[in-house]
């Protein structure tokens, strides 16, 4: 059982300008709350019950955001990361170690929303130490975080992967148990100790692991998600949120654990 969280929410994302250019990307609202406090909510409805966020920019902000939450039972603390503006999300993987070493938990990237039945759906699957969660489509961009996996091993990940290996992206949640923690920390850590580390995305950490360990991944799909990166991106981030409020309102199943989160 897992009951803890991380949530990578550092960046700024620029590539949203103009709703974050005096906005951190984990801050956009929708449908009456922030991203992070939609993510927050679905975590909870899981029975997550600790969440350690990685903030960076505007992270005074953010933090007056989370320490104005109404108590739902979920303790959340913060780790700034201040570099930020220099480093990869890697970095903030860096910062969040301390969270990694205790006890399984479930790693999340900031700008990714989910119906809290996909995180259902995803732990339900876990089986291994390391778990990757993933979605199929018929083509992949070359801004996907593109996956090739076998029966039901994950063989490599990246954006670089060409369209003849890969066959599922990476929605940017992962899962550890208390050991798989432990090697994700020891290898971030090691990744660091290079320079060239500050430019690397930890999910190149995770790239490097599936050569010597077994990765394992999770399939949800049919579940509803999606990335804000860009801001094409904010009708299905407003689609998703409003229709987590229906739910929320009609308060059975997931929609009444909603309500209560919320």
């Amino acid at each position: 059982m897992i009951e803890k969280a991380l949530i990578l929410s550092a960046g700024q994302g620029k590539r949203l300008f103009p709703y974050t250019e005096n906005c951190p990307k984990c801050l956009l609202p929708f449908n009456g709350r922030t991203v992070l406090e939609w993510q927050i909510a679905s975590l909870a409805a899981n029975g997550i019950r600790e969440v350690t966020v990685i903030t960076g920019y505007h992270a005074d902000t953010v933090d007056a955001v989370l320490e104005a939450r109404p108590e739902d039972g979920v303790r959340v603390t913060t780790r700034f990361n201040p570099f930020f503006e220099v480093a990869d999300n890697l970095g903030s993987c860096y910062m969040g170690r301390e969270a990694m070493l205790d006890g399984g938990f479930v790693l999340i990237n900031g700008d990714t929303l989910f119906h809290p039945a996909l995180l259902k759906q995803a732990m339900s699957q876990l089986s291994g130490d390391i778990t990757v969660t993933i979605d199929r489509k018929p083509r992949y961009d070359d801004d996907d975080m593109k996956v090739s996996c076998v029966d039901g091993r994950l063989l490599t990940i990246g954006k670089h992967l060409t369209a003849d290996v890969a066959n599922a992206e990476s929605i940017g949640m992962l899962f550890f148990s208390p050991e798989g923690g432990r090697t994700f920390a020891r290898a971030v850590k090691s990744a660091l100790h290079d320079q060239a580390g500050l430019k690397r995305w930890y999910l190149s950490v995770i790239d490097s692991l599936a050569s010597e360990t077994e990765i394992r991944v999770a399939e949800i799909a049919g579940q509803a998600w999606c990335e804000i990166d860009f801001p094409m991106d904010m009708a299905a981030a407003g689609d998703l949120t409003a229709q987590l409020r229906r739910e929320a309102s009609v308060g059975d199943g997931h929609g009444a654990r909603l309500r209560e989160a919320m």
